[in-house]
Order: structure tokens, then C-alpha cells, then sequence
């Protein structure tokens, strides 16, 4: 079986100065778990997806002592509010991953299933030309 029988398409996908509150907007609306980014020509250069908008709690370097992070920082209760509030004029460019990894559609599934189990990820952007055309969720 080939990655474009099974795949998810259109690609919804953001460009880069979209800002998070458009983005969750889209994800809401959608109901999707992630979005590709794309640069002015399209091409992907990143992934939003929904973990993004979540707080992580994550052990300090050396320590035993954990901590909120959101969007990849450390902060205190206040400073998640403060973040939240901020974030509705951050853009898709601030907060992306932009090691993507994606598929074509001509993949075999069991490829894509290997690469997902692997990079322990749950949705895969189908491109063509790095042009996203679909999604394997």
C-alpha cells in the first residue's frame, strides 16, 4: 500500500508570519492535530502541530527540580499567562519545528510507519517538490 491511498489531503497548511492565534484558529476549525509551514513559494520549512500549545513540564539541566516550559521556555505560573496572552502576536516562524519529516506519496506505508515509530511522531507531512500535498496522521 502507497502513501497517497491512505493519506489525509488537501494539506492545511500555515506560512510563516501566520500568528499562533490564526493557527489554533485553523487547527480548531479543521480539527487537526498539526499544520506544515510553508515559505512564500510553498515549499515546507516546518511543523506546528498541537503539542506546541501545551505547557511541558521539564527537568532543569542537573537537577531534580521540574519546571513549566512553553514554546521551548522556562517560566513560572505567571509568566505562562503572560505568554499566553503574548502568544495570540507570535508567529508560526517563532515557535515551528523546522526538522520536518515528511514523505512522498509513492512511499510504502510500512516506510512510514517505521519512520514514525522511529522519530516518535504522529503526523507526517506528504509532499511533492517539498510542496506539502497531504498529511499521514
Amino acid at each position: 500500500m502507497k502513501v497517497r491511498e491512505i493519506m489525509v489531503r488537501p494539506a492545511i497548511v500555515v506560512k510563516e508570519n501566520s500568528t499562533l492565534e490564526e493557527i489554533a484558529q485553523i487547527m480548531l476549525d479543521n480539527r487537526i492535530g498539526c499544520v506544515p509551514v510553508v515559505d512564500k513559494g510553498g515549499k515546507i520549512v516546518g511543523i506546528i502541530t498541537n503539542s506546541e500549545f501545551a505547557a511541558k513540564e521539564r527537568a532543569f539541566p542537573f537537577s531534580t527540580f521540574f519546571a513549566p516550559q512553553l514554546f521551548g521556555k522556562w517560566m513560572s505560573k505567571e509568566e505562562i499567562k503572560k505568554i499566553y496572552t503574548a502568544a495570540c502576536t507570535m508567529t508560526a516562524k517563532e515557535v515551528m519545528s523546522t526538522s520536518v519529516i515528511t514523505v512522498t506519496e509513492e512511499e510504502a506505508l510500512e516506510e512510514v510507519v517505521k519512520k514514525m515509530l522511529h522519530y516518535d511522531i504522529n503526523h507526517v507531512p506528504v509532499v511533492r517538490d517539498r510542496v506539502p500535498v497531504g498529511i499521514v496522521a
